[in-house]
């Protein structure tokens, strides 16, 4: 799928991808019943056998995209769910730092904060045209050197040690999955499977025998209407980082306004 599609406001992405669909499948209805229709001989049973064909091939292609919009839309809760999950995980370390003696505590928790901005203002605006900034592994590799050289000096720094080591663990996790997330997408193969289903449900149409043109296309008109909404849900879903609908750094801005900024 053309990644600009993404760029567009919703509401514009949907009419675009409904009129680009309902034209081409017009200008294949005229040219069928110009070319291809009259070569045939038909008789008075034609609609019932091509409208059996059109059901069958309805019900294959309806749950083959209904199963492919259910595991895009998956892919876009997991995904938001990542974002929550790591904002989540940058606050529990913030607060664990808090029991760290000065002046590492200061320092690292300035990492944390320089981090948590770089997603806000530059991670995010560029994962909504596909690109990923380098910034943010800087900062997190200064994080890393400062919280392994620290040498815990009593029991209670130890424990604390420990669990802000298993949640940077766990924070490095969450983003290394949100990045690789950035870039996923439906293969080839299976926009190929959906667009070339989606000419073939709309192609069987053009054999019903409707002597009026206009009935034609309005029937033609409704079903590739349709189709193309189904698609535009699988379009708008497969990419949760890109575009105009992309998922915010919301998560990431509560941590900063909540947390971070008020421990200052």
């Amino acid at each position: 799928m053309p990644t600009w599609i993404y760029q567009v406001s919703p509401f514009y992405a949907a009419i675009i991808l409904i009129l680009v669909i309902d034209i081409i499948s017009l200008v294949g209805l005229v040219l069928a019943r110009r070319f291809i229709l009259p070569r045939f001989h038909y008789h008075d049973g034609i609609n019932d056998a091509v409208s059996g064909t059109v059901q069958a091939i309805g019900v294959f292609y309806g749950i083959t995209v209904g199963l492919i919009a259910v595991g895009v839309w998956n892919t876009n809760s997991n995904a938001s769910d990542l974002v929550s999950k790591e904002a989540a995980a940058i606050a529990g370390i913030y607060r664990d730092i808090g029991g760290y003696p000065e002046p590492i505590r200061s320092q690292m928790r300035a990492k944390l904060r320089d981090y948590t901005v770089f997603l806000i203002d530059q991670a995010f605006p560029l994962q909504k045209i596909g690109k990923l900034g380098n910034v943010g592994t800087g900062i997190m590799d200064d994080f890393q050197g400062m919280l392994l050289t620290f040498e815990p000096k009593a029991a209670g720094q130890s424990a604390l040690h420990s669990e802000t080591l298993g949640a940077y663990n766990r924070l490095i996790e969450y983003r290394r999955l949100r990045i690789d997330a950035v870039n996923s997408g439906l293969p080839p193969v299976m926009w190929a499977v959906i667009w070339v289903g989606a000419a073939i449900s709309i192609g069987i149409a053009y054999f019903f025998q409707i002597q009026d043109f206009k009935l034609h296309a309005l029937l033609v008109g409704l079903m590739s209407s349709f189709l193309a909404m189904l698609l535009f849900m699988i379009v708008i879903n497969d990419k949760p980082f890109y575009g105009a609908v992309s998922i915010p750094p919301d998560p990431y801005k509560l941590v900063l306004e909540r947390v971070i900024d008020v421990s200052k």
